[in-house]
């Protein structure tokens, strides 16, 4: 099961990187998520894929799953979350002033300027 979930980790790599390549704004922003989602199955894997009993104390047994990994992995999705959405809103703002979704064309800062200036 680890092996697949390795091979899974690294298909979601390769097109994490290969999105975050293109020229597509809204492409690249996919991308980090792919690439967030990577890391948090690699932390998951990292941690062991095996049964086991919650972590409390009782006299069940000692087959304990470790509760690090899933500690890190939901702080990892909360500030994932957070990092998208700033990033969807830096698209929209972009968006709107530039009216276009291509990195080459965002790079344009006398535009901006004569844009501020006329505002």
């Amino acid at each position: 099961m680890e092996f697949f979930m390795i091979i899974l980790c690294g298909i979601l790599v390769g097109f994490g990187v290969y999105m975050m390549l293109s020229k597509s704004t809204m492409r690249i922003i996919i991308g980090v998520g792919l690439f967030g989602h990577a890391a948090n199955l690699i932390i998951l894997i990292a941690g062991g894929l095996n049964d086991g009993d919650i972590p409390i104390i009782s006299e069940l047994g000692n087959n304990y799953i470790d509760p690090v990994p899933a500690a890190l992995i939901l702080t990892a999705i909360v500030i994932g979350f957070a990092v998208t959405c700033l990033l969807i809103s830096i698209y929209i703002a972009n968006y709107k002033l530039k009216n276009s979704d291509d990195i080459n064309v965002l790079e344009d800062v006398e535009n901006i300027k004569e844009v501020s200036d006329n505002a």
